[in-house]
């Protein structure tokens, strides 16, 4: 397994240490009756005084530490192994951006706190991927598809910084912007569906990054209690996933088709 892909070695060393500390995080939430680190580790945000430490809650931060493992695994290696096609400048940027955004969500356990110039950074990559996407994928209504990216990416990102400088803006900005990068990743995820570069379990993980968050709204304080809102991160892990698989397609050794064997001539 670790030979099929060209990072196999480096994605199981980095998630099994990133596996071997949610299991000590979660010794020390037991034994010395902390949360702090476990929480730091799985939800990415400081632990919540009030929430105590018992086994139920000790096994959900687990839990939503589990899928963010498994995104470190896919996302770091890499392509499969074997020679990349030839790959034009275009698809070549496009594979970066692509990199870079899906690394942009590890931003979230290394930042505890975001100032406004965090915020714009973070939001960066994914308008990089919204304007560089449009000459590899070939939309029909171009015009259109980015303009939805744009408005839901670059106008969400710049809502952010301007919340983050505690300036007011109307309740609909948000949820317009919100809308509208919903609508620009349905129309990405069908258009990589209909093309053969990128593999099923690739658009999955997209459609999956893309129901998560409503899922878990319903369902999360069942399932997780009273740290459902926080667990609802989790969700960000099928996004990088489905961020850094797009570029691994991309680079992926191609198969070259068959060719048909001719069928004898009848005499």
């Amino acid at each position: 397994m670790l030979r099929r892909h060209r990072l196999g070695v480096l994605a199981l060393v980095v998630t099994g240490f990133y596996l071997a500390a949610l299991a000590v995080a979660a010794l020390v939430a037991v034994m010395a009756g902390d949360l702090g680190p476990l929480w730091r580790l799985t939800l990415f945000t400081e632990a919540d005084e009030s929430a105590p430490v018992t086994w139920p809650n000790v096994l959900r931060l687990v839990a939503a530490g589990l899928p963010w493992a498994w995104a470190l695994w896919q996302s770091l290696r890499g392509p499969l192994a074997g020679p990349a096609p030839e790959q034009d400048r275009d698809t070549r940027r496009l594979r970066v951006a692509l990199y870079v955004a899906a690394a942009s969500m590890l931003l979230f356990p290394l930042m505890p706190v975001w100032p406004w110039w965090m915020t714009l950074l973070s939001a960066l990559p994914m308008w990089a991927v919204v304007l560089l996407i449009q000459p590899v994928w070939r939309f029909g209504h171009h015009d259109h598809v980015l303009a939805l990216g744009v408005l839901g990416f670059g106008g969400l990102g710049v809502a952010d910084v301007l919340v983050a400088l505690d300036q007011r803006l109307p309740d609909w900005v948000p949820l317009v912007c919100g809308v509208a990068g919903l609508l620009w990743t349905v129309l990405v995820l069908r258009a990589q569906r209909r093309d053969d570069r990128w593999h099923t379990a690739t658009v999955r993980y997209g459609i999956a990054g893309l129901v998560a968050p409503f899922v878990l709204v319903p369902v999360g304080r069942l399932v997780m209690g009273d740290l459902y809102a926080d667990a609802s991160v989790a969700a960000g892990a099928l996004v990088m996933i489905w961020l850094a698989r797009s570029a691994h397609d991309l680079a992926a050794p191609r198969t070259e088709p068959s060719s048909p064997v001719a069928e004898p001539v009848a005499t």
